[in-house]
């Protein structure tokens, strides 16, 4: 139930800032709902195709659907009470990453996968859906920009094990490991922390 919980917080995090870009780009009802849709069921989706969890987990429930749609509906009512368009947006997509970041590392340890696996699939499973959001919306991935991304979820990730491993308590640890996550990725977009560009020959 604690892991369920988590997944579903995600699941309304990431909906949130796929309606978020979707509203900006103008696109109708129905475009907001599949940019949600995709932001939020894409990461996992690619997981668990890889773990071969199929059918994939929001095809095995209306859990998530139903979640993603009352999510969208609230979040179009709401949007002109999200003050700071653009730091709205920011917020619930790192609370998504950190969220889903846990959710892959625990699918990847339930399959039996090593750690280093599991730390791949984690960082996969929080980024790909934004990296589907921003393709289908005309954007570079923010995954492949100088902001810090996946670095924080490999990092939260690695913490996760390292405490797991000093006899910290699971559930405390994967909560930590969430809130390093965020935690990192705000204080990177805040001091302006980032990986080096490389500019090839001109």
């Amino acid at each position: 139930m604690f892991y369920l919980f988590i997944d579903i917080l995600g699941t309304v995090a990431f909906a949130i800032s796929g309606v978020l870009v979707a509203m900006e780009k103008k696109l109708d009802v129905f475009g907001v709902f599949i940019i949600a849709f995709v932001t939020a069921t894409g990461g996992g989706t690619l997981r668990d195709l890889l773990i071969g969890n199929t059918p994939v987990a929001w095809m095995l429930t209306p859990l998530y659907i139903v979640t993603i749609a009352i999510t969208v509906l609230v979040a179009i009512v709401f949007v002109r009470h999200l003050s700071r368009f653009r730091k709205s947006l920011f917020l619930f997509d790192t609370i998504g990453i950190g969220l889903y970041t846990m959710v892959g590392v625990e699918k990847g340890l339930e399959a039996g996968l090593l750690p280093i696996m599991c730390i791949a699939l984690g960082t996969m499973t929080a980024s790909f859906g934004g990296v589907i959001r921003d393709i289908l919306c005309n954007e570079i991935p923010v995954i492949f920009r100088k902001e810090v991304y996946a670095t924080v979820c490999i990092l939260g990730a690695i913490l996760y094990f390292v405490l797991v491993n000093l006899s910290v308590d699971a559930k405390w640890a994967y909560v930590s490991g969430i809130t390093f996550i965020i935690a990192l990725r705000l204080l990177a977009v805040r001091f302006k922390l980032s990986l080096p560009n490389i500019h090839g020959a001109k």
